[in-house]
């Protein structure tokens, strides 16, 4: 009876390597006939053959590590307290500051031409990929290429590798250098190919776009995105407040704008405890950790931050970082 347990063990582990083997080649050509077709589609896009064969050529399957990182996203459940302070520590303020002193020209001439403080250039610079450190080491068109074959969102994926492809054949990038996230969001603010080709810039004017090494380009290009999304320079982002008690809850949202002086009327008054500001602006409410945590006054340049990023967590970091970084030391 042994020896007979033994063969089936033998045999069933041979016929699952057989059925695996089977398997894993049928997704490889499955795979190779996707990404044929994606080629066609490319070439008829315009995309030159030379480009492809280049950026395709060592693609044979997908990432197993972008397909893990895309399926085992975790739930954000940190507090907006510990958000921010994770981010906007002593050491982005400084590095912040550092770089507003050496990068005062091509700070200002985006300040200039996009309308946009250099505060919160740095700012979201620092958020991004703290100034450039951080700005992610994944091939980006292998990244895009396991998204859009295997992501949960296929079609968005498929049309950013697109661009991705236009940005190598207008020779922006090196194959080789154009690293970003596992998500293919690209350079030192972190831009995807869809948002490179509508917002990027050549600020350093030598006839390319590299948002990954030229300062002057990365920074024009997220000058560029802000101007587009609305960004006012006559206006801040917003500021924390303090609420009075039995305060009506159901004025908080971005859906409900009133005028500072209503918000006053109301009770509602700096983090110092001091009047709002005589300015004739609208401004939402959000308390974004409940009637418990802490309260903003967000006016339109938020909501220029989170078209970068919609997240009330991420446009609050940044303005704090903004804020921190333009203080007097």
């Amino acid at each position: 009876m042994k020896s007979v347990s033994s063969l089936i063990l033998v045999i069933t582990s041979v016929c699952w390597f057989f059925v695996t083997s089977v398997q894993a080649e049928d997704r490889v050509k499955v795979f190779a006939s996707w990404l044929e077709n994606l080629r066609v589609e490319a070439r008829a896009a315009g995309i030159s053959q030379e480009t492809l064969d280049a950026a395709l050529a060592y693609i044979e399957a997908p990432l197993p590590r972008v397909i893990d990182l895309d399926q085992k996203q975790p739930e954000s459940t940190q507090l907006l307290v510990d958000y921010v302070a994770t981010r906007v520590n002593k050491k982005r303020i400084k590095n912040g500051r550092r770089m507003m002193g050496l990068y005062p020209t091509w700070l200002g001439r985006a300040e200039r031409k996009y309308g946009v403080q250099r505060r919160f250039i740095v700012a979201l610079w620092g958020i991004e990929t703290s100034y450039g450190k951080n700005s992610g080491s994944h091939p980006v068109i292998q990244s895009l290429a396991t998204l859009a074959y295997e992501g949960r969102r296929g079609v968005y994926f498929r049309k950013e590798l697109l661009e991705a492809l236009r940005i190598l054949d207008a020779g922006h990038i090196p194959l080789q250098r154009m690293k970003g996230s596992w998500a293919g969001a690209m350079g030192q603010f972190q831009f995807m190919p869809s948002s490179f080709r509508h917002y990027a810039v050549d600020a350093d004017g030598n006839d390319r776009i590299d948002i990954w090494h030229s300062v002057p380009d990365a920074l024009a290009s997220a000058a560029n995105y802000l101007r587009h999304a609305g960004w006012k320079d006559d206006q801040t982002w917003g500021r924390p407040v303090i609420l009075p008690e039995k305060f009506d809850f159901s004025l908080a949202g971005l859906n409900t704008r009133l005028p500072l002086s209503r918000w006053q009327s109301l009770g509602v008054r700096r983090s110092n405890g001091s009047a709002l500001p005589r300015r004739d602006l609208a401004a939402s409410l959000i308390i974004p950790d409940g009637p418990d945590g802490p309260a903003y006054l967000v006016y339109d340049n938020f909501r220029a931050l989170r078209a970068w990023n919609r997240s009330n967590a991420f446009a609050i970091a940044v303005g704090t970082l903004s804020d921190r970084v333009a203080a007097q030391r």
